[in-house]
């Protein structure tokens, strides 16, 4: 109840003397709000002490609460409220806040509630009332307001007050040349008026050098108090590759770094650092922000050289003979690259350029247009130092000749990962293939194991070839071989006995199978000789190429005539025929003897009896 309340009844409430009523204690309002009038002017980041005297006459059990608001305008907005029970609730906007400690409850004695704000900011600015409540707890467990009161404290203001610090920009590494690293660094100094929790954010900027082209500005990236990288857009892809950093060394000093530096990157430099505090709501706000001078970075612009010196390592004197080429790299002005090598050849000066072989700053060969597929076995393209090429061509033939040389270019990478970008190129001297097509040579020769025979004996003959010069694989020769006979020695005629030809076909021209006479007889008397045709494949054209016909010196052959071997068959058959008549003659005439001419007369036995028995 109010004080201005007291009990009633209605007057048409009949009185009954069964009727009982309990009448309320009568509670008077001794409810006092007295609150302290805070400072009007506070510098940003100090603490706001809010100060309120809560009392009231304890005459009835009743209970305070005392509730800090902050009025902007027409909208007022609670900051705590203490009681109550004891407890303490706070406001949406300063729940976080009161949390991390930035607002603190202090009961005092007699009434005194102290509310103190750390690190105010311009957006605690505003009027603040406190407000006293006087409860009653009924016995159901309800809470029931009996009085309140609020009382203004008084205005607010808040006077910003801007960090203070010192920017000094300088280069610890200054590139002298191209693709050397650039490294700055952004140094603040003489801090001021930063708060405890306040923090430091920086960002870069590039600005072109004045010439042909107007200066632009663009935004390198930027580090927020949290520490979040944020690039511009131009150069992303570099600080995604790492080939540009931003990073924060020190509480007070930030960096940026370039690992390779363009010419692109020479201009201005500026840094600007920002300094970040917490508002009421938790929340990291800029507070201000100082720029450096600006840094100029630049040097003397030195156009990258190649130097490229071809030399001949092996000579291709002859067809089918190798040749090797070698070439040799050096640079100006130009940091680590990798180099791209063309092999490129003319038949002559004037004459259409040809490229042979290709090799990459990644080392992939790749052959040419002008390269003949069946060829590509005999070419060879490889990297045999850090600066140095050979290319081998194996089998040189006519086609091949010409002026040999290299195109080298080189490349460099910002960062590993990165594409190729093209530095400088230059070709070398040139190397000439220049040779003369010198054929193999071949002498012939003819030999007989014997220079007579008699006849149905075999007589052999060879007919041999040697190869001189640039000698041929033995499965690049061929040859046609014929072999001729003439009966009389001297004799103009020949007739062709046999041939070969360079595919090994055998023909047959008489009734001899070879140039082995086998069973010779008297007609094979005469002189021999053979005549061959070489045939080799060309080193210089790749085609088999026919040789000039060589003619062998002619052997005579002798079938001699044997009287013996002529007669000693029939002198034989007839002494064998003479000596079987003549036996058989005596073995029919004994017969005959024993038959016909035989004595009959018979002897007494016993004239002679000892006689018998001889004979017996």
């Amino acid at each position: 109840f109010t004080a201005s309340q007291h009990l009633s009844f209605p007057r048409t409430l009949p009185l009954s003397p069964c009727m009982h009523l309990k009448a309320k204690p009568f509670i008077r309002n001794t409810l006092k709000v007295s609150p302290k009038t805070p400072p009007p002017v506070i510098s940003e980041g100090s603490d706001l002490t809010l100060s309120c005297n809560v009392t009231r006459e304890l005459i009835h059990p009743t209970y305070l609460s005392v509730t800090w608001s902050v009025k902007k305008g027409t909208t007022s907005e609670e900051i705590l409220t203490f009681g109550p029970q004891g407890d303490v609730v706070t406001g949406s906007r300063f729940a976080r806040r009161y949390a991390e400690g930035g607002i603190r409850l202090v009961p005092g004695r007699n009434g005194v509630f102290e509310l103190v704000i750390s690190r105010m900011t311009t957006s605690d600015e505003g009027n603040y009332e406190c407000n006293g409540t006087e409860w009653t707890h009924e016995s159901g467990g309800n809470w029931i307001k009996i009085v309140e009161s609020t009382k203004e404290m008084g205005t607010v203001a808040v006077t910003p007050t801007e960090p203070n610090f010192t920017l000094t920009l300088v280069a610890e590494v200054n590139p002298q040349t191209t693709a050397e690293p650039t490294e700055l660094a952004c140094r603040v100094t003489n801090i001021a008026n930063l708060p405890l929790v306040g923090r430091l954010g920086v960002s870069w900027e590039h600005t072109s050098l004045p010439g042909g082209d107007p200066q632009t500005s663009h935004p390198i990236g930027s580090l927020d108090a949290n520490g979040n990288l944020l690039p511009g857009s131009i150069y992303m892809e570099r600080m995604k590759s790492g080939a540009l950093t931003l990073s924060r060394v020190q509480p007070n000093t930030f960096k940026l770094r370039i690992l390779r530096t363009q010419e692109i990157d020479m201009g201005q430099y500026v840094c600007s650092v920002s300094a970040w505090s917490v508002n009421s709501q938790g929340d990291m706000v800029k507070t201000s922000e100082n720029r450096s001078s600006p840094l100029t970075v630049r040097w003397d612009t030195k156009r990258p050289i190649v130097n490229v010196m071809a030399k001949r390592i092996r000579e291709a004197s002859v067809g089918g003979s190798t040749f090797e080429l070698g070439c040799s790299v050096t640079t100006q002005n130009i940091g680590d690259a990798g180099y791209s090598v063309l092999i490129q050849s003319q038949d002559s000066l004037d004459s259409t350029v040809r490229t042979i072989m290709t090799l990459s700053p990644d080392n992939v060969v790749q052959h040419g247009g002008a390269t003949d597929p069946n060829r590509r076995d005999n070419l060879v393209l490889t990297k045999s130092g850090a600066a140095e090429f050979r290319f081998r061509l194996a089998g040189v033939q006519l086609s091949d000749r010409g002026y040999y040389w290299c195109d080298v270019t080189a490349w460099t990478k910002q960062q590993p990962g990165q594409a190729w970008t093209k530095a400088s190129s230059s070709e070398s001297n040139k190397i000439r293939i220049n040779f003369l097509e010198n054929g193999p040579s071949f002498s012939i020769a003819i030999k007989s194991d014997d220079s007579s025979v008699y006849p149905w004996e075999t007589a052999k003959m060879e007919c041999s070839l040697s190869v001189s010069g640039s000698s041929p694989k033995t499965d690049d020769l061929a040859y046609e071989v014929k072999w001729f006979f003439t009966r009389l020695r001297g004799g103009p005629t020949s007739v062709q006995v046999a041939s070969v030809d360079r595919f090994g076909v055998v023909r047959k021209i008489n009734r001899n199978s070879s140039s082995d006479p086998v069973s010779s007889v008297s007609s094979d008397s005469g002189e021999y000789f053979c005549s061959v045709t070489p045939w080799y494949l060309s080193a210089s054209t790749g085609a088999w190429t026919e040789a000039q016909e060589l003619t062998s010196s002619k052997v005579f052959l002798a079938v001699k005539f044997a009287v013996w071997d002529s007669l000693k068959l029939p002198l034989l058959y007839g002494a064998s025929a003479s000596l079987g008549v003549g036996l058989f003659s005596l073995v029919l005439g004994l017969v005959c003897a024993q038959c016909c001419c035989r004595n009959t007369a018979h002897l007494p036995r016993s004239r002679n009896k000892l006689m018998d028995l001889e004979m017996d």
